[in-house]
């Protein structure tokens, strides 16, 4: 069971009271929301937005911030001229902005509701500059790398067989309606449950294979009550009949496209409202992608309610009451977050440090001290982003996902090891990263906003990507 938000409609998750707050953005956003109103120039002040949510290393908010940018002309106009985009402009400026005021980074990488602004906001665009198309993992997956995932061969008859019998569950899923009940929702139900039999006997023994990824999908939506009527839930199961064509066909490597949207959908629940232990399974395959959740317990809906009211209460007080704070760049960050940060820190930094000068040594390699490494690197970036350190949590991120590899390919017996498509990033690449990673946090620790994870990020990411150092 995951937890569903008791805030308003427009918001998907709960605020982050000890979050980190970007101000110089959140004033500029309220510059141009005046300017609007106004009937102003906005473009100017939100230019200033996205510098400084890129300068944070709030990557997705820069890229909707940005979108915002574009609109702006746009939205300048006639208000009473029908083609005008100011009805959704004003919409999208006022909600981000009160989503970029309540600290959750993983909200705003993955709200639905900003999503669907981002998405209005490029189809006025389009109208202007045809061909330009946006996706949900455009935000949720900004600037992280995606390993390949392989496709493992099987019989063409095995194949043939499983994708008959997809097909004929498929049909009654797409037609169905959210609101269905009795026979018609004990059909969906049953197509649903079909639809999953068969990624279950599709998925091969690598971890990095596709049909385990969309198997786990599959699961999320369902636990989220998203698997009928959600158009991405609808794109997500045709898109795999169609996947299953090009396994027929021999091709060995899921579409890029298709494995960002369908890690976007695994993770956009777990991301906005947490994970039960029940949802252990799912996690487990976020972390092979690089991906983490928060840890929620609610046995009932009334501990549910309890957990929810709590957060809103400390952000209350957050509110109504002085903190002390510190300034890392453009960043304020709660002090005693900011300890409690560096602390974590530090203990995780020297676990990966360690890890990476051992993982030189291929006679020693142990999996499982890679699997640790990738926790330590977790711990770090959720730590990290719940402080608002966008490209520290970026980077530890990559470097979990780089562990993960590495744990996997140790592992496989030599018939996964003939699937696997590119070779785990090498040692070198782990030390480089862990050690760009200590010299972020040394600036952190000194009270310094820290460097951009670019250079790092990019080179860490060719090698997850294409393998090798």
């Amino acid at each position: 069971m995951t937890l569903r938000s008791a805030a308003p409609d427009s918001f998907d998750a709960l605020p982050n009271p000890r979050g980190g707050a970007v101000r110089p953005a959140e004033l500029a956003l309220a510059e141009a929301l005046l300017a609007f109103e106004q009937h102003g120039e906005s473009t100017a002040a939100l230019l200033r937005a996205s510098h400084a949510l890129r300068e944070a290393g709030w990557l997705a908010a820069q890229r909707f911030a940005d979108a915002l940018v574009l609109v702006s002309p746009l939205a300048s106009g006639n208000p009473a001229d029908a083609d005008s985009a100011r009805p959704a402009f004003g919409a999208a400026l006022n909600d981000f902005r009160a989503a970029l005021e309540r600290h959750n980074l993983r909200e705003l990488s993955c709200s639905p509701t900003l999503f669907a602004h981002y998405r209005a906001l490029s189809t006025h665009l389009s109208q202007h500059a045809p061909g330009s198309t946006v996706a949900f993992e455009d935000l949720a997956l900004a600037a992280r790398p995606v390993p390949p995932v392989s496709l493992h061969a099987q019989s063409a008859d095995q194949l043939a067989h499983l994708r008959a019998r997809y097909e004929r569950a498929l049909l009654p899923v797409l037609r169905s309606q959210p609101d269905s009940s009795g026979a018609a929702l004990a059909a969906t139900n049953a197509a649903l449950d079909e639809l999953e039999a068969c990624l279950t006997e599709l998925a091969g023994p690598d971890s990095y294979d596709f049909w385990r990824l969309a198997k786990a999908c599959a699961r999320a939506l369902r636990v989220g009550g998203r698997a009928t009527g959600d158009t991405d839930a609808r794109r997500f199961y045709a898109r795999c009949n169609l996947a299953l064509a090009d396994h027929a066909r021999g091709i060995q490597r899921a579409p890029r496209s298709l494995v960002r949207a369908t890690l976007a959908l695994l993770w956009r629940d777990y991301a906005l409202f947490g994970a039960a232990a029940e949802d252990a399974d799912q996690v487990e395959v976020l972390h092979d992608y690089g991906l983490t959740v928060d840890w929620h317990v609610a046995g009932t809906q009334a501990s549910e309610m309890l957990w929810e009211a709590g957060a809103a209460q400390a952000q209350a007080f957050t509110s109504a009451h002085a903190m002390p704070t510190r300034e890392l760049g453009v960043l304020t960050v709660n002090a005693h977050a900011y300890e409690d940060f560096l602390q974590t820190a530090d203990a995780s930094i020297s676990a990966l440090t360690e890890h990476a000068r051992a993982a030189d040594q291929p006679e020693k390699a142990d999996p499982s001290e890679a699997l640790q490494a990738g926790d330590a690197a977790y711990r770090l970036g959720a730590a990290a982003c719940a402080l608002g350190l966008g490209h520290v949590a970026l980077l530890a991120d990559a470097l979990g996902l780089a562990w993960r590899r590495r744990a996997h390919a140790g592992v496989s017996t030599p018939a996964v090891r003939s699937h696997v498509i590119v070779d785990a990033p090498a040692a070198r690449a782990l030390e480089q990263t862990a050690e760009a990673l200590r010299a972020m946090l040394h600036k952190v620790a000194a009270g310094v906003a820290p460097p951009g994870s670019a250079a790092a990020l990019a080179a860490l990411t060719r090698s997850i990507e294409q393998g090798g150092a």
